[in-house]
């Protein structure tokens, strides 16, 4: 672990224009800098980088940060990576902290682990450029494949000798423990001794998100392949490999998927590695296996969108066919296209030039929905089968998160099969009334006091949502508003991040008689926990928090602090906030140098409340109109709605605004 004395060195040095710049090519614009924006198909330049600010941000796409997240987005790596990465550049020394002997242990047995790996795939790639039998056998088997020598080395291709322990002996003469050997699957050891796993094969290095080598594949050559049980052997689950957790290609192809907003998912090695030779660097690999829910997450922190592309035959359509549930449920976009004639993505790439194969490619995938149609439901008239079908269908747009999506599936489907829209609704509510209650199911099973959100929220499908409400004297039960933050929630988190540490209070005397003085932070906080409130945003609720947890601590200025966040999504959105070119809209917009701080927080605080008022007033009318007969509880609500309209004109009188409900 970097201690935090280099954490601050690093941060100190790093320029966000010479980091920047290295990626992009800048202009001088006033004080800042321009460029075309290296996360989207940017061709007017609207990413800005500023210098006094040592931020950058990109006002179409909203990504940007400091040089530390920068990194992070641009080569997907973590913030400890980013950090080192910012101390070599500038020369600075990394001083790690002492680690406990359990954490030195595991953390020396993964390194240790991670070095190996590293030699091996060395070993293996100069074996293929240098030695004899590997240029004779293992090189002609990537010639004969087509593969030129950039793309070896792009993705450090190699061969292993057909003697059985020629990489053991090579390792132990070395220094490196047979432990280790044994441990990464390099090896395999029985009661005569350990032996190589890869002998005779070529081999294909697997490269975890951030570049580590954390496994191998190995496939038998041609000449050797009849009766051969296994052309393919790969390394074994390990401490640093989980076979579900991993994708071949994906250190390769993060940049141009994060690029082109889309991966593309092929079967295997050689499939990924036609593609970037074809000029189509997007495109991963799951070998062969169903896809796992780490593997869609890893996806989907890089884009929404996913073509499966597999051959035509029987096996392709198994394979496009599998874990598609899993993305959908996941937010992701399904397209499919299989390949014609026999081809698999490795042969078709060979037969096509580039501007071809992307041709091919965006005029015949088709979505999944569209896809599965065709295949199961269209020209079958077994009326068990297409009954089976068609409920299969259903059930995949039911996990569908997003509604209109769904609904536009769902539609077109009906259209598609010339089946009323209002059947399929009433089969789809089905499904999704089954998971909900499977949901509800598995919160019930989980031990309590395990909510990773902590108090003042419960999760529900990835969101977080306020559960709080006033205290049981107040006059008035006001809930904060749970949709998406308003503009003046926004406003208010925009004078954190920008003024968070000022001081716009002194001397206030508590209940006891003390004075104290009271930050912007501070205030609001003070402010709105009187009442029990919170922010809508889960996010916007972590900021405040930390506004005020480090507002005693010297030194410490909220923009700053924010901006270098670790977590993406805090520094991104202070980034925008920090840099933002225009005031956001709400019921007032007030510039910077009209008023003073404190005027402005203060009218946002009251702002915000009205807003929960006026929110609160909504509810009690869409209740009056369900109400019914209940004569109560019409009285009830009646009686709250005259109250709530009184703090209401009250907060819009103090505010200079006439509303009308």
């Amino acid at each position: 672990m970097i201690d935090r004395a280099t954490v601050d060195k690093i941060i100190d040095a790093a320029r966000i224009v010479d980091v920047v710049g290295e990626f992009v090519t800048l202009k001088k614009s006033g004080v800042n800098y321009k460029g075309l924006c290296p996360f989207h198909d940017d061709r007017n330049p609207s990413f800005m980088v500023s210098p006094s600010k040592n931020i950058c941000h990109c006002f179409v796409c909203g990504k940007g940060g400091t040089p530390a997240n920068f990194l992070m987005e641009h080569e997907q790596i973590t913030y400890p990576e980013a950090l080192r990465w910012l101390a070599k550049k500038y020369n600075i020394e990394i001083v790690e902290k002492e680690l406990t002997d359990e954490e030195r242990e595991a953390q020396s047995e993964r390194e240790s682990m991670f070095i190996v790996n590293e030699w091996a795939k060395d070993w293996f790639h100069d074996i293929l450029k240098n030695d004899p039998d590997g240029i004779a056998i293992g090189k002609q088997y990537f010639r004969s494949r087509g593969i030129r020598d950039d793309i070896i080395e792009k993705f450090q291709l190699g061969y292993s000798p057909q003697k059985r322990d020629a990489l053991t002996v090579a390792a132990q003469a070395k220094g490196y423990k047979s432990e280790f050997l044994v441990k990464t699957g390099l090896c395999i050891e029985n009661e005569k001794g350990a032996y190589d796993r890869y002998s005779g094969r070529a081999i294909f290095p697997w490269f975890n998100v951030s570049g580590k080598v954390v496994a191998f594949g190995g496939r038998v050559l041609d000449s050797r392949t009849k009766g051969v049980a296994q052309k393919y052997v790969n390394s074994p689950d390990s401490e640093i490999y989980h076979k579900e957790r991993e994708l071949y290609g994906i250190y390769q192809a993060k940049k141009a998927i994060v690029k082109e907003d889309r991966v593309f998912m092929v079967e295997g090695y050689t499939d990924v590695i036609a593609m970037h030779q074809a000029g189509i660097e997007n495109v991963v690999a799951n070998s062969g296996t169903a896809l796992s829910t780490y593997q869609i997450h890893m996806l989907h922190r890089f884009t929404n969108n996913i073509t499966l592309l597999y051959d035509g035959d029987e096996a392709g359509i198994h394979a496009a066919m599998r874990g598609t549930d899993m993305l959908l449920e996941d937010g992701m976009n399904i397209k499919v296209l299989l390949l014609p004639d026999g081809d698999d993505p490795d042969s078709f790439a060979r037969k096509h030039s580039t501007e071809e194969l992307k041709r091919y490619i965006e005029e015949n995938q088709t979505d999944f929905i569209t896809f599965k149609s065709r295949l199961t439901v269209e020209n079958v008239t077994d009326p068990v089968k297409r009954s089976e079908a068609i409920g299969g269908i259903v059930k995949s747009i039911s996990v569908i998160p997003d509604q209109i999506l769904r609904s536009t599936y769902l539609s077109d489907f009906a259209h598609r099969i010339n089946m009323k829209e209002q059947t399929l609704v009433a089969e789809m509510n089905k499904y999704i009334r089954k998971g909900l209650e499977d949901k509800e199911k598995d919160k019930r099973n989980i031990t309590p006091n395990t909510n990773p959100i902590g108090d003042g929220g419960f999760a529900d499908e990835g969101n977080t949502y306020p559960q709080e409400q006033l205290a049981q004297d107040a006059p008035l039960t006001l809930h904060t508003p749970a949709e998406q933050a308003s503009s003046v929630e926004v406003l208010l988190v925009r004078e954190i991040v920008r003024h968070g540490e000022e001081i716009i209070f002194n001397d206030v005397e508590t209940e006891d008689g003390q004075k104290i003085s009271l930050s912007v932070s501070q205030y609001i906080d003070f402010d709105l926990s009187q009442d029990g409130l919170k922010m809508a945003s889960p996010l916007h609720r972590q900021i405040l928090s930390e506004a005020v947890a480090h507002q005693g601590e010297p030194g410490f200025k909220a923009e700053t602090y924010f901006c270098s966040h670790p977590d993406m999504q805090i520094s991104q959105l202070a980034t925008s906030l920090a840099i933002d070119r225009h005031q956001l809209g709400g019921r007032f917009e007030m510039k910077d140098r009209e008023d003073t701080l404190c005027q402005r927080v203060l009218h946002l605080v009251m702002d915000y409340r009205l807003d929960i008022v006026e929110s609160r007033l909504k509810e009690i009318q869409r209740e009056l109109l369900q109400v019914g007969r209940d004569r109560d509880r019409m009285m009830e609500l009646l009686k709250e709605h005259k109250e709530t309209k009184e703090i209401r004109d009250a907060l819009a009188k103090r505010l200079g605004t006439d509303l009308v409900v």
